[in-house]
Protein backbone atom coordinates (compact mmCIF):
# COMPACT_ATOMS: atom_id res chain seq x y z
CA UNK A 1 0.00 0.00 0.00
CA UNK A 2 1.37 3.65 -1.06
CA UNK A 3 2.00 5.23 2.64
CA UNK A 4 -0.85 7.95 2.08
CA UNK A 5 -2.97 5.22 1.57
CA UNK A 6 -6.28 4.64 3.09
CA UNK A 7 -8.26 1.88 3.57
CA UNK A 8 -10.94 1.22 0.90
CA UNK A 9 -14.52 1.17 1.63
CA UNK A 10 -17.62 -0.47 0.71
CA UNK A 11 -20.82 -1.69 1.35
CA UNK A 12 -23.13 -4.62 0.11
CA UNK A 13 -26.65 -3.45 -0.23
CA UNK A 14 -29.58 -5.94 -0.09
CA UNK A 15 -33.44 -4.76 -0.21
CA UNK A 16 -33.85 -4.02 3.31
CA UNK A 17 -30.30 -4.13 4.76
CA UNK A 18 -26.81 -2.97 3.77
CA UNK A 19 -24.07 -5.03 5.59
CA UNK A 20 -20.79 -2.82 6.18
CA UNK A 21 -17.80 -3.93 8.82
CA UNK A 22 -15.67 -0.81 8.44
CA UNK A 23 -13.94 -2.29 5.40
CA UNK A 24 -15.57 -4.07 3.25
CA UNK A 25 -18.97 -5.95 2.54
CA UNK A 26 -19.89 -9.67 3.36
CA UNK A 27 -22.62 -12.23 2.45
CA UNK A 28 -26.06 -11.09 4.45
CA UNK A 29 -28.93 -13.29 4.17
CA UNK A 30 -32.93 -12.00 5.15
CA UNK A 31 -34.09 -15.25 5.43
CA UNK A 32 -35.96 -15.03 8.53
CA UNK A 33 -35.29 -18.61 8.73
CA UNK A 34 -31.53 -18.36 8.57
CA UNK A 35 -29.78 -19.29 11.74
CA UNK A 36 -26.26 -19.32 13.10
CA UNK A 37 -24.15 -22.19 13.16
CA UNK A 38 -20.92 -21.10 15.03
CA UNK A 39 -20.11 -20.68 18.83
CA UNK A 40 -19.10 -16.67 19.45
CA UNK A 41 -19.50 -14.27 22.47
CA UNK A 42 -20.42 -11.07 21.97
CA UNK A 43 -17.33 -9.76 24.06
CA UNK A 44 -17.59 -6.23 23.95
CA UNK A 45 -21.37 -5.45 24.28
CA UNK A 46 -23.92 -3.60 21.21
CA UNK A 47 -23.96 -0.52 19.69
CA UNK A 48 -25.81 1.63 17.21
CA UNK A 49 -24.84 5.21 15.06
CA UNK A 50 -25.26 7.63 12.19
CA UNK A 51 -29.19 7.61 12.47
CA UNK A 52 -31.05 8.33 9.23
CA UNK A 53 -34.55 9.10 9.14
CA UNK A 54 -34.80 5.49 7.62
CA UNK A 55 -31.74 3.30 8.70
CA UNK A 56 -29.18 2.98 11.11
CA UNK A 57 -26.46 1.21 11.95
CA UNK A 58 -25.88 -1.52 14.44
CA UNK A 59 -22.72 -2.58 16.39
CA UNK A 60 -21.50 -6.02 17.85
CA UNK A 61 -18.10 -8.31 18.19
CA UNK A 62 -18.76 -11.76 17.99
CA UNK A 63 -15.87 -13.97 18.84
CA UNK A 64 -15.67 -17.79 17.84
CA UNK A 65 -15.27 -19.73 20.45
CA UNK A 66 -13.48 -22.51 17.94
CA UNK A 67 -11.50 -22.23 15.19
CA UNK A 68 -11.50 -24.93 12.36
CA UNK A 69 -8.22 -24.76 11.94
CA UNK A 70 -7.76 -22.82 8.65
CA UNK A 71 -6.27 -19.69 10.73
CA UNK A 72 -9.09 -17.54 9.47
CA UNK A 73 -11.67 -17.66 11.91
CA UNK A 74 -14.92 -16.28 11.20
CA UNK A 75 -18.54 -16.81 12.86
CA UNK A 76 -22.11 -16.48 11.10
CA UNK A 77 -24.41 -14.16 13.35
CA UNK A 78 -28.30 -13.66 13.51
CA UNK A 79 -28.78 -9.95 13.35
CA UNK A 80 -32.62 -9.07 14.68
CA UNK A 81 -34.28 -5.74 14.59
CA UNK A 82 -37.65 -5.19 16.41
CA UNK A 83 -40.01 -2.86 17.45
CA UNK A 84 -40.54 -3.87 21.05
CA UNK A 85 -37.72 -5.18 23.60
CA UNK A 86 -38.90 -8.79 23.65
CA UNK A 87 -39.16 -9.26 20.19
CA UNK A 88 -42.54 -10.07 19.65
CA UNK A 89 -42.56 -8.31 16.78
CA UNK A 90 -39.09 -8.57 14.24
CA UNK A 91 -39.05 -6.52 11.79
CA UNK A 92 -36.05 -7.66 9.94
CA UNK A 93 -32.90 -9.98 10.67
CA UNK A 94 -30.40 -11.80 8.62
CA UNK A 95 -26.80 -13.35 8.83
CA UNK A 96 -23.45 -11.50 8.78
CA UNK A 97 -19.78 -12.96 9.16
CA UNK A 98 -17.65 -11.53 11.77
CA UNK A 99 -14.49 -12.23 10.42
CA UNK A 100 -10.74 -12.20 12.02
CA UNK A 101 -9.37 -9.66 9.41
CA UNK A 102 -12.18 -7.11 11.06
CA UNK A 103 -10.87 -8.18 14.38
CA UNK A 104 -14.45 -9.65 14.60
CA UNK A 105 -16.23 -6.61 14.77
CA UNK A 106 -19.53 -6.56 12.65
CA UNK A 107 -21.66 -3.39 11.65
CA UNK A 108 -25.47 -3.97 9.42
CA UNK A 109 -26.82 -0.65 8.34
CA UNK A 110 -30.24 -1.30 8.76
CA UNK A 111 -32.85 0.19 5.91
CA UNK A 112 -36.23 0.69 5.51
CA UNK A 113 -37.42 1.54 8.43
CA UNK A 114 -39.61 4.40 9.80
CA UNK A 115 -38.87 8.08 10.94
CA UNK A 116 -38.57 9.04 14.72
CA UNK A 117 -39.16 5.54 15.95
CA UNK A 118 -37.53 3.81 18.83
CA UNK A 119 -35.93 0.14 17.50
CA UNK A 120 -34.74 -2.47 19.43
CA UNK A 121 -31.95 -4.99 18.37
CA UNK A 122 -29.44 -7.83 19.25
CA UNK A 123 -27.55 -9.89 17.56
CA UNK A 124 -27.43 -14.42 18.14
CA UNK A 125 -24.36 -16.63 17.73
CA UNK A 126 -25.69 -20.62 17.94
CA UNK A 127 -24.73 -20.45 21.65
CA UNK A 128 -25.37 -17.22 22.85
CA UNK A 129 -26.85 -14.23 22.47
CA UNK A 130 -25.70 -10.43 22.82
CA UNK A 131 -27.49 -7.48 24.76
CA UNK A 132 -30.50 -5.96 23.75
CA UNK A 133 -29.28 -2.56 22.11
CA UNK A 134 -31.97 0.11 21.73
CA UNK A 135 -31.85 2.90 19.01
CA UNK A 136 -33.66 5.48 17.10
CA UNK A 137 -34.19 7.07 13.63
CA UNK A 138 -33.85 10.63 13.06
CA UNK A 139 -37.21 12.67 12.39
CA UNK A 140 -38.15 13.46 8.81
CA UNK A 141 -40.74 16.29 8.94
CA UNK A 142 -41.73 17.95 12.22
CA UNK A 143 -40.20 17.63 15.86
CA UNK A 144 -41.18 19.57 18.45
CA UNK A 145 -37.80 19.04 19.98
CA UNK A 146 -34.19 17.06 20.00
CA UNK A 147 -31.87 16.32 22.91
CA UNK A 148 -28.66 15.65 22.33
CA UNK A 149 -25.72 14.20 25.32
CA UNK A 150 -22.51 15.68 24.16
CA UNK A 151 -18.74 14.12 25.20
CA UNK A 152 -15.45 14.12 24.79
CA UNK A 153 -12.05 12.88 25.83
CA UNK A 154 -12.45 9.93 28.08
CA UNK A 155 -9.17 8.71 29.11
CA UNK A 156 -9.20 5.17 30.61
CA UNK A 157 -6.59 4.88 33.09
CA UNK A 158 -7.80 8.49 34.41
CA UNK A 159 -10.57 7.62 35.59
CA UNK A 160 -14.54 5.69 35.60
CA UNK A 161 -16.50 6.84 32.80
CA UNK A 162 -18.72 8.12 35.24
CA UNK A 163 -20.70 10.62 32.92
CA UNK A 164 -21.25 7.74 30.31
CA UNK A 165 -22.63 5.65 32.85
CA UNK A 166 -25.26 8.94 34.25
CA UNK A 167 -25.85 9.68 30.81
CA UNK A 168 -27.20 6.42 30.06
CA UNK A 169 -29.64 6.32 32.92
CA UNK A 170 -31.09 9.58 31.43
CA UNK A 171 -34.47 8.70 28.88
CA UNK A 172 -34.40 12.91 28.06
CA UNK A 173 -31.00 12.49 26.03
CA UNK A 174 -32.48 10.96 22.14
CA UNK A 175 -28.64 10.91 20.79
CA UNK A 176 -25.80 10.84 21.80
CA UNK A 177 -22.78 13.22 20.08
CA UNK A 178 -18.58 12.65 20.79
CA UNK A 179 -16.59 15.13 19.69
CA UNK A 180 -13.84 13.01 19.82
CA UNK A 181 -10.74 11.70 21.44
CA UNK A 182 -13.06 8.92 22.74
CA UNK A 183 -9.47 6.73 23.36
CA UNK A 184 -5.90 7.67 24.02
CA UNK A 185 -3.16 6.49 22.39
CA UNK A 186 -0.67 7.14 25.19
CA UNK A 187 1.48 4.24 27.16
CA UNK A 188 0.68 3.51 30.69
CA UNK A 189 2.97 5.07 32.31
CA UNK A 190 2.17 8.37 30.53
CA UNK A 191 -0.56 11.01 30.09
CA UNK A 192 -3.13 10.81 33.19
CA UNK A 193 -1.58 7.72 34.66
CA UNK A 194 -1.06 9.11 38.34
CA UNK A 195 -4.24 6.83 40.01
CA UNK A 196 -4.33 3.83 37.21
CA UNK A 197 -3.11 1.00 39.68
CA UNK A 198 -4.70 2.30 42.62
CA UNK A 199 -7.94 2.00 41.03
CA UNK A 200 -7.41 -0.75 38.25
CA UNK A 201 -6.88 0.94 35.48
CA UNK A 202 -3.95 -0.13 33.95
CA UNK A 203 -3.18 -1.50 30.34
CA UNK A 204 -2.52 -5.13 29.47
CA UNK A 205 0.95 -6.24 29.07
CA UNK A 206 0.07 -6.52 25.64
CA UNK A 207 -1.23 -2.65 25.19
CA UNK A 208 0.77 -0.35 27.73
CA UNK A 209 3.18 0.63 25.12
CA UNK A 210 2.16 3.86 22.47
CA UNK A 211 -0.10 3.13 19.99
CA UNK A 212 1.54 2.67 16.33
CA UNK A 213 0.11 -0.76 14.76
CA UNK A 214 -3.42 -1.55 13.83
CA UNK A 215 -3.29 -4.32 16.75
CA UNK A 216 -2.11 -1.84 19.09
CA UNK A 217 -5.38 0.52 18.49
CA UNK A 218 -7.93 -2.18 18.06
CA UNK A 219 -6.87 -3.69 21.47
CA UNK A 220 -7.41 -0.05 23.26
CA UNK A 221 -10.86 0.17 21.74
CA UNK A 222 -11.54 -3.26 23.32
CA UNK A 223 -10.24 -2.18 26.53
CA UNK A 224 -12.76 0.61 26.12
CA UNK A 225 -15.44 -1.00 25.44
CA UNK A 226 -15.51 -3.46 28.68
CA UNK A 227 -16.21 -0.35 30.88
CA UNK A 228 -19.55 -0.45 32.01
CA UNK A 229 -20.70 2.93 31.51
CA UNK A 230 -19.19 2.99 28.14
CA UNK A 231 -21.11 -0.17 27.13
CA UNK A 232 -24.28 0.66 28.99
CA UNK A 233 -24.34 4.07 27.09
CA UNK A 234 -23.44 2.50 23.60
CA UNK A 235 -26.53 -0.06 24.42
CA UNK A 236 -29.18 2.81 25.43
CA UNK A 237 -28.36 5.61 22.67
CA UNK A 238 -27.51 5.93 19.03
CA UNK A 239 -23.68 7.76 18.79
CA UNK A 240 -22.96 10.02 16.18
CA UNK A 241 -19.15 10.30 16.18
CA UNK A 242 -16.10 12.23 15.05
CA UNK A 243 -12.66 11.87 16.11
CA UNK A 244 -10.15 14.04 17.03
CA UNK A 245 -6.70 13.92 17.36
CA UNK A 246 -6.28 11.50 19.66
CA UNK A 247 -7.74 8.25 17.90
CA UNK A 248 -4.34 9.21 15.79
CA UNK A 249 -2.13 10.97 18.07
CA UNK A 250 -1.65 13.67 20.29
CA UNK A 251 -2.35 17.28 17.59
CA UNK A 252 -2.59 15.51 14.24
CA UNK A 253 -2.43 17.14 11.37
CA UNK A 254 -2.44 16.33 7.66
CA UNK A 255 1.24 15.55 7.28
CA UNK A 256 2.44 14.65 10.84
CA UNK A 257 2.11 15.19 14.88
CA UNK A 258 3.29 16.71 17.85
CA UNK A 259 3.41 13.18 19.36
CA UNK A 260 4.95 11.07 16.22
CA UNK A 261 8.29 11.22 16.13
CA UNK A 262 10.80 10.13 12.93
CA UNK A 263 11.92 7.70 14.38
CA UNK A 264 8.32 6.04 15.20
CA UNK A 265 7.39 4.67 11.97
CA UNK A 266 5.87 6.12 9.00
CA UNK A 267 3.01 8.10 10.02
CA UNK A 268 0.95 7.63 7.46
CA UNK A 269 0.87 4.20 7.87
CA UNK A 270 0.11 4.71 11.64
CA UNK A 271 -2.99 7.19 10.81
CA UNK A 272 -4.22 4.71 8.52
CA UNK A 273 -3.99 1.78 11.15
CA UNK A 274 -5.63 4.12 13.78
CA UNK A 275 -8.41 4.82 11.14
CA UNK A 276 -8.90 1.64 10.33
CA UNK A 277 -9.44 0.65 13.79
CA UNK A 278 -11.86 3.54 14.08
CA UNK A 279 -13.90 2.37 11.74
CA UNK A 280 -13.75 -1.26 12.83
CA UNK A 281 -15.24 -0.09 16.26
CA UNK A 282 -17.66 2.62 15.87
CA UNK A 283 -20.98 2.17 14.60
CA UNK A 284 -20.13 4.92 11.83
CA UNK A 285 -21.22 4.65 8.61
CA UNK A 286 -17.66 4.58 6.50
CA UNK A 287 -17.23 6.70 3.55
CA UNK A 288 -18.02 5.23 0.49
CA UNK A 289 -16.21 4.43 -2.84
CA UNK A 290 -12.42 5.18 -3.30
CA UNK A 291 -9.68 5.65 -0.29
CA UNK A 292 -10.35 8.75 1.51
CA UNK A 293 -10.64 10.60 5.08
CA UNK A 294 -14.04 12.51 4.21
CA UNK A 295 -15.48 12.01 8.22
CA UNK A 296 -17.27 15.03 7.45
CA UNK A 297 -21.18 14.94 7.09
CA UNK A 298 -24.77 15.78 7.68
CA UNK A 299 -27.65 14.83 9.54
CA UNK A 300 -31.17 16.54 9.28
CA UNK A 301 -33.24 16.49 12.02
CA UNK A 302 -36.72 17.51 10.42
CA UNK A 303 -37.42 21.08 9.63
CA UNK A 304 -35.85 21.48 13.28
CA UNK A 305 -32.39 21.66 12.92
CA UNK A 306 -29.11 20.08 10.68
CA UNK A 307 -26.42 18.84 11.96
CA UNK A 308 -22.45 18.93 10.84
CA UNK A 309 -19.87 16.92 12.35
CA UNK A 310 -16.53 18.62 11.19
CA UNK A 311 -12.80 17.06 10.54
CA UNK A 312 -10.91 19.53 11.94
CA UNK A 313 -7.02 17.31 12.09
CA UNK A 314 -6.29 14.94 9.55
CA UNK A 315 -7.71 16.22 6.04
CA UNK A 316 -6.72 19.81 6.12
CA UNK A 317 -5.63 20.91 9.22
CA UNK A 318 -2.08 22.66 8.64
CA UNK A 319 0.90 22.33 11.40
CA UNK A 320 -0.01 23.87 14.48
CA UNK A 321 2.09 27.08 14.98
CA UNK A 322 4.07 27.21 18.45
CA UNK A 323 5.05 30.57 20.50
CA UNK A 324 8.48 28.57 21.18
CA UNK A 325 9.83 28.81 18.00
CA UNK A 326 9.48 32.25 17.60
CA UNK A 327 11.47 33.21 20.61
CA UNK A 328 15.45 33.58 20.45
CA UNK A 329 17.08 30.93 22.90
CA UNK A 330 19.94 33.49 23.78
CA UNK A 331 17.58 37.03 24.66
CA UNK A 332 14.28 35.20 24.46
CA UNK A 333 12.82 38.21 22.35
CA UNK A 334 9.73 37.35 20.91
CA UNK A 335 9.31 37.58 16.84
CA UNK A 336 6.26 39.16 16.76
CA UNK A 337 6.56 40.49 13.14
CA UNK A 338 7.29 36.75 12.16
CA UNK A 339 4.29 34.95 14.12
CA UNK A 340 1.93 37.69 12.88
CA UNK A 341 3.08 36.99 9.18
CA UNK A 342 2.58 33.08 9.88
CA UNK A 343 -0.50 33.21 12.03
CA UNK A 344 -1.66 35.91 9.02
CA UNK A 345 -1.09 33.87 5.98
CA UNK A 346 -4.33 33.05 4.29
CA UNK A 347 -3.49 29.77 3.60
CA UNK A 348 -3.47 27.89 6.63
CA UNK A 349 -6.35 26.28 8.01
CA UNK A 350 -8.09 23.70 9.70
CA UNK A 351 -11.32 22.93 7.72
CA UNK A 352 -9.48 22.98 4.12
CA UNK A 353 -11.26 24.84 1.16
CA UNK A 354 -13.39 21.39 -0.14
CA UNK A 355 -15.12 20.98 3.46
CA UNK A 356 -15.41 24.81 4.42
CA UNK A 357 -17.43 25.57 0.59
CA UNK A 358 -19.26 21.95 1.10
CA UNK A 359 -20.36 23.54 5.07
CA UNK A 360 -21.14 26.52 3.42
CA UNK A 361 -23.15 25.32 0.65
CA UNK A 362 -24.45 22.81 3.00
CA UNK A 363 -25.96 25.94 5.45
CA UNK A 364 -27.08 27.76 2.58
CA UNK A 365 -29.64 25.05 1.38
CA UNK A 366 -30.64 23.89 4.74
CA UNK A 367 -34.55 24.08 5.24
CA UNK A 368 -33.71 23.62 9.01
CA UNK A 369 -34.11 26.74 11.79
CA UNK A 370 -30.98 25.66 13.64
CA UNK A 371 -27.40 25.10 12.54
CA UNK A 372 -25.36 22.96 14.94
CA UNK A 373 -21.95 22.71 14.22
CA UNK A 374 -20.31 19.23 16.07
CA UNK A 375 -16.79 19.94 16.01
CA UNK A 376 -13.63 19.56 18.09
CA UNK A 377 -11.34 22.66 19.08
CA UNK A 378 -12.76 26.24 20.62
CA UNK A 379 -13.46 28.80 18.16
CA UNK A 380 -14.22 31.36 20.18
CA UNK A 381 -11.68 33.93 21.10
CA UNK A 382 -9.44 32.78 24.11
CA UNK A 383 -7.34 35.99 24.13
CA UNK A 384 -5.15 35.81 27.40
CA UNK A 385 -3.33 39.04 29.31
CA UNK A 386 -0.18 39.08 27.51
CA UNK A 387 1.53 39.04 31.23
CA UNK A 388 -0.27 35.88 32.19
CA UNK A 389 2.97 33.95 29.64
CA UNK A 390 6.10 36.52 30.94
CA UNK A 391 7.62 34.52 33.64
CA UNK A 392 4.70 33.91 35.77
CA UNK A 393 5.26 30.27 36.80
CA UNK A 394 2.28 27.55 36.64
CA UNK A 395 1.16 27.52 40.04
CA UNK A 396 1.39 31.38 39.92
CA UNK A 397 -1.27 31.60 37.24
CA UNK A 398 -4.10 31.57 39.35
CA UNK A 399 -3.08 34.26 42.02
CA UNK A 400 -2.07 36.35 38.64
CA UNK A 401 -5.39 35.63 37.09
CA UNK A 402 -7.28 37.28 40.10
CA UNK A 403 -5.01 40.56 40.37
CA UNK A 404 -5.66 41.26 36.84
CA UNK A 405 -9.56 40.29 37.34
CA UNK A 406 -9.23 42.86 40.24
CA UNK A 407 -8.04 45.31 37.93
CA UNK A 408 -11.30 45.10 35.40
CA UNK A 409 -13.67 45.14 38.60
CA UNK A 410 -12.50 48.43 39.16
CA UNK A 411 -12.82 49.80 35.75
CA UNK A 412 -16.17 47.92 35.35
CA UNK A 413 -17.03 50.06 38.66
CA UNK A 414 -16.11 53.34 37.53
CA UNK A 415 -12.36 53.51 38.77
CA UNK A 416 -9.64 55.33 36.88
CA UNK A 417 -6.87 53.01 35.87
CA UNK A 418 -3.30 54.06 35.69
CA UNK A 419 -2.10 53.29 31.70
CA UNK A 420 0.26 50.09 33.59
CA UNK A 421 -2.92 48.58 34.44
CA UNK A 422 -4.33 49.48 31.16
CA UNK A 423 -1.52 47.68 29.20
CA UNK A 424 -1.98 44.87 32.05
CA UNK A 425 -5.34 44.00 31.05
CA UNK A 426 -5.56 45.10 27.41
CA UNK A 427 -2.37 44.08 25.69
CA UNK A 428 -3.54 40.09 25.23
CA UNK A 429 -2.67 36.59 22.80
CA UNK A 430 -4.44 33.34 21.85
CA UNK A 431 -3.25 31.05 24.63
CA UNK A 432 -4.11 27.68 22.35
CA UNK A 433 -2.78 27.55 19.26
CA UNK A 434 -3.72 24.29 18.44
CA UNK A 435 -7.41 25.84 18.66
CA UNK A 436 -9.25 28.09 16.05
CA UNK A 437 -7.11 30.89 17.83
CA UNK A 438 -4.04 29.59 16.18
CA UNK A 439 -6.13 29.85 12.56
CA UNK A 440 -7.65 33.78 12.62
CA UNK A 441 -8.34 34.00 8.41
CA UNK A 442 -10.35 31.06 8.52
CA UNK A 443 -11.59 31.10 11.07
CA UNK A 444 -13.25 34.83 10.39
CA UNK A 445 -13.96 32.84 6.45
CA UNK A 446 -16.19 30.33 8.41
CA UNK A 447 -18.00 33.08 11.12
CA UNK A 448 -18.65 35.06 8.10
CA UNK A 449 -20.55 32.60 6.22
CA UNK A 450 -22.51 31.87 9.70
CA UNK A 451 -23.54 35.25 9.68
CA UNK A 452 -24.50 35.01 6.05
CA UNK A 453 -26.86 32.42 6.44
CA UNK A 454 -29.59 34.09 8.78
CA UNK A 455 -29.84 31.25 10.68
CA UNK A 456 -29.11 30.64 14.66
CA UNK A 457 -25.80 28.96 14.75
CA UNK A 458 -24.57 26.68 17.94
CA UNK A 459 -21.18 25.66 17.53
CA UNK A 460 -20.09 22.71 19.93
CA UNK A 461 -16.58 21.73 20.84
CA UNK A 462 -14.55 19.08 23.22
CA UNK A 463 -10.65 18.64 23.26
CA UNK A 464 -9.73 21.57 26.31
CA UNK A 465 -11.24 18.42 29.34
CA UNK A 466 -13.31 22.29 30.64
CA UNK A 467 -16.90 23.47 30.00
CA UNK A 468 -16.80 27.00 27.97
CA UNK A 469 -19.83 28.95 26.75
CA UNK A 470 -18.77 31.98 24.49
CA UNK A 471 -20.50 33.95 21.77
CA UNK A 472 -18.71 33.60 18.30
CA UNK A 473 -18.20 37.41 17.11
CA UNK A 474 -16.60 38.70 13.89
CA UNK A 475 -12.92 40.70 14.22
CA UNK A 476 -15.76 43.58 14.37
CA UNK A 477 -17.71 42.49 17.40
CA UNK A 478 -20.62 41.19 15.36
CA UNK A 479 -21.93 38.21 17.36
CA UNK A 480 -22.69 35.53 14.75
CA UNK A 481 -23.50 32.33 16.98
CA UNK A 482 -22.84 30.72 20.39
CA UNK A 483 -20.42 27.86 21.22
CA UNK A 484 -21.02 25.59 23.98
CA UNK A 485 -18.01 22.98 24.70
CA UNK A 486 -18.37 19.73 26.99
CA UNK A 487 -16.26 19.08 29.58
CA UNK A 488 -14.04 15.75 29.35
CA UNK A 489 -15.38 12.34 30.32
CA UNK A 490 -12.10 11.94 32.78
CA UNK A 491 -9.65 13.42 30.94
CA UNK A 492 -7.88 16.13 33.45
CA UNK A 493 -8.35 20.06 33.05
CA UNK A 494 -6.95 23.27 33.90
CA UNK A 495 -7.13 22.12 37.42
CA UNK A 496 -4.43 19.76 37.31
CA UNK A 497 -2.47 21.40 34.99
CA UNK A 498 -2.37 25.03 37.03
CA UNK A 499 -2.34 22.72 40.26
CA UNK A 500 -5.19 24.04 41.67
CA UNK A 501 -8.14 22.78 44.42
CA UNK A 502 -11.31 23.34 43.74
CA UNK A 503 -11.89 26.72 45.23
CA UNK A 504 -8.75 28.27 43.72
CA UNK A 505 -10.34 26.71 39.96
CA UNK A 506 -14.00 28.06 40.60
CA UNK A 507 -12.08 31.50 41.51
CA UNK A 508 -10.35 31.30 38.08
CA UNK A 509 -13.49 30.39 36.38
CA UNK A 510 -15.15 33.62 37.92
CA UNK A 511 -11.58 35.42 36.52
CA UNK A 512 -11.73 34.47 33.22
CA UNK A 513 -15.00 35.84 31.58
CA UNK A 514 -13.94 39.11 33.74
CA UNK A 515 -10.91 39.15 30.94
CA UNK A 516 -11.61 37.56 28.02
CA UNK A 517 -14.37 39.52 26.04
CA UNK A 518 -15.89 36.84 24.48
CA UNK A 519 -15.70 34.01 27.42
CA UNK A 520 -19.19 34.14 29.47
CA UNK A 521 -19.09 30.71 31.39
CA UNK A 522 -16.31 27.69 32.18
CA UNK A 523 -15.89 25.18 34.78
CA UNK A 524 -12.08 24.22 34.91
CA UNK A 525 -12.45 21.62 37.27
CA UNK A 526 -15.11 19.14 36.98
CA UNK A 527 -16.06 16.01 34.44
CA UNK A 528 -19.06 15.62 33.11
CA UNK A 529 -21.02 16.00 30.00
CA UNK A 530 -23.80 18.66 28.36
CA UNK A 531 -26.75 18.24 27.09
CA UNK A 532 -28.24 20.27 24.78
CA UNK A 533 -31.97 20.44 24.17
CA UNK A 534 -33.43 22.35 20.66
CA UNK A 535 -37.09 23.53 20.32
CA UNK A 536 -38.30 26.03 17.75
CA UNK A 537 -37.49 29.23 19.56
CA UNK A 538 -35.43 27.79 22.16
CA UNK A 539 -32.43 25.63 22.65
CA UNK A 540 -31.27 24.74 26.45
CA UNK A 541 -27.50 23.78 27.49
CA UNK A 542 -26.90 21.85 30.59
CA UNK A 543 -23.66 21.30 31.67
CA UNK A 544 -24.03 18.18 34.56
CA UNK A 545 -20.98 17.34 36.80
CA UNK A 546 -19.97 14.60 38.29
CA UNK A 547 -18.62 13.93 42.31
CA UNK A 548 -16.05 11.16 41.44
CA UNK A 549 -14.07 9.21 38.81
CA UNK A 550 -11.64 6.98 41.05
CA UNK A 551 -14.60 4.80 41.79
CA UNK A 552 -17.68 3.42 40.53
CA UNK A 553 -20.06 5.31 42.85
CA UNK A 554 -19.89 8.36 41.27
CA UNK A 555 -23.00 10.29 40.04
CA UNK A 556 -23.97 13.55 38.97
CA UNK A 557 -24.04 16.54 41.72
CA UNK A 558 -24.21 19.46 39.80
CA UNK A 559 -25.41 21.44 36.77
CA UNK A 560 -25.46 24.76 35.00
CA UNK A 561 -27.76 25.57 32.20
CA UNK A 562 -27.91 28.60 29.50
CA UNK A 563 -30.49 29.49 27.61
CA UNK A 564 -30.39 30.48 23.55
CA UNK A 565 -33.37 32.06 22.02
CA UNK A 566 -34.07 31.50 18.07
Amino acid sequence: MDRRSFIKLSSFAGASVAVSTGLAGCTVSTSANSQPQTNATFTHGVASGDPLKDAVIIWTRAVPTTDSGSGLAKADILWEMASDADFTNVLSSGIVEAKAIHDFTVKVDVAGLSPARRYFYRFKSANNTSPVGETRTLPEADVSSVTFGIFSCSNYPAGFFTPYMEAAKDDNIDYVLHLGDYIYEYDGEGYATEYAKEIGRTYAPDNDTELYTLTDYRNRYALYRTDEGLLSLHQNKPFIVVWDDHEITNDTYKDGAENHQADEGDFYARRAAAVQAYYEWLPIRPPFGTERLEIYRQFTFGKLLDLYMLDTRVLARDKQLEYANYRDAETKAFDQAGFMKDISNPSRGLLGETQRNWLHSSMQQSQAKWQVLGQQLLIGRMLFPVSIFNGVERKAIPAHVHKLANIKRKQKQGGALSEQELALINTVMPYNLDAWDGYPIEREQVLMQLKSIGKPVIALAGDTHNAWHNKLTLKDGTEVGVELATPGVTSPGMEHYLSMGDEKAKTLAEDLPLLIEDLQYCNLHQRGFMTLTVSEDRATATWHYVDVILTKAGKVVNTHSFEIKA
